[in-house]
């Protein structure tokens, strides 16, 4: 288990690491040029010069970098080109939206995923059963932006129980209205992403209903739905936490186009804004948080599945 959690640990070191230099790389791949944003239409290419002066843009990629990582280990993710801001300020102000939108779409994704996987499982070979699985296998092919459009016209147009776009100024001091403002994004996402999950609890309870310890529960008098409740749904919960760590991570992906389409004021709008306005430090900073929180995500559900499999510990 030291040995484990010691490569997870070099993981948690080495992957942000190299994450900083592809995504570094990459953004000065982009065409645009951030000082001639700044200065305008109007600007000279004198003032343009000058201001890539000012701005550090004319130094070296490598010292660029370093300086950038530098400041990342001490905690600063650098300052805004456009508005002189805090990155790491502008992302604790948008993480107040996404992060709450992330925990209700997991939550939402687990209780359309769970049951009614479990449900078709055990209608396999019925009209409910098929029925569910027809269903998850639409849900899990539409796009989140279609999903999110009809939710849109459904629940905030025709019915009128929810706000279609926006999030209170006051942010979560007026708790209510910035509750219901995540909703319809939180069914968004959660609904599509719980329709995948689905599809894979469903197999994996399939899988429980074919071992021995089952079939020797219903020989013992138990019906096969209490069978399965008793001995088969612990081990389908360990299967269930390896994947919760993908799911994650398409939750914080949908958050970006969620967040848009519903005028949310959250990483994933900001992200979108900054990229279309070469702000360099605010994309990198997004882009690394982004990363970091996905590969924590992954090290925390290993290491999860690793305490509650005696399976695991034992292999090793």
């Amino acid at each position: 288990m030291t040995r484990f959690l010691l490569t997870r640990v070099a993981l948690l070191i080495a992957g942000p690491l190299v994450a900083s230099i592809l995504i570094f790389l990459a953004l000065r791949v982009f065409p645009g040029d951030v000082a001639q944003l700044i200065a305008g239409s109007k600007g000279t290419p004198a003032q343009v010069a000058q201001l890539r002066e000012q701005l550090g843009l004319n130094e070296p990629l490598w010292t660029q970098y370093v300086d950038w990582i530098g400041g990342v280990f001490r905690g600063d993710l650098g300052t805004s080109l456009l508005t002189g801001s805090s990155v790491t300020e502008q992302l604790a102000e948008k993480a107040q939206v996404t992060v709450p939108l992330a925990l209700m779409s997991m939550l939402v994704a687990l209780l359309v995923g769970v049951p009614f996987g479990v449900l078709s499982a055990l209608g396999r070979g019925k009209r409910s059963g098929s029925a569910i699985s027809f269903i998850a296998q639409a849900l899990a092919s539409v796009p989140v932006i279609w999903a999110g459009m009809l939710l849109v016209i459904v629940f905030a147009l025709w019915l009128q129980w929810l706000p279609a776009q926006g999030f209170p100024r006051g942010g979560w001091n007026h708790t209510p209205q910035a509750f219901a403002s995540l909703v319809l994004p939180a069914l968004t996402i959660g609904v599509v992403e719980g329709a995948v999950l689905l599809r894979f609890v469903r197999s994996a309870t399939l899988q429980a209903m074919t071992e021995d310890y089952v079939r020797t529960a219903a020989a013992q008098g138990l019906t096969r739905t209490r069978a399965l409740l008793r001995d088969g749904l612990p081990n389908v919960a360990i299967s269930i936490i390896s994947i919760l760590g993908l799911q994650f991570a398409g939750i914080v992906v949908g958050a970006v186009v969620v967040e848009k389409l519903f005028n949310l004021p959250g990483i994933g709008r900001m992200l979108v804004t900054d990229v279309g306005n070469r702000d360099l430090p605010m994309v990198q900073g997004e882009m690394l948080t982004l990363t970091v929180v996905v590969l924590v995500i992954g090290v925390v559900m290993d290491v999860v599945h690793r305490l509650i499999d005696p399976r695991l510990r034992e292999a090793s």
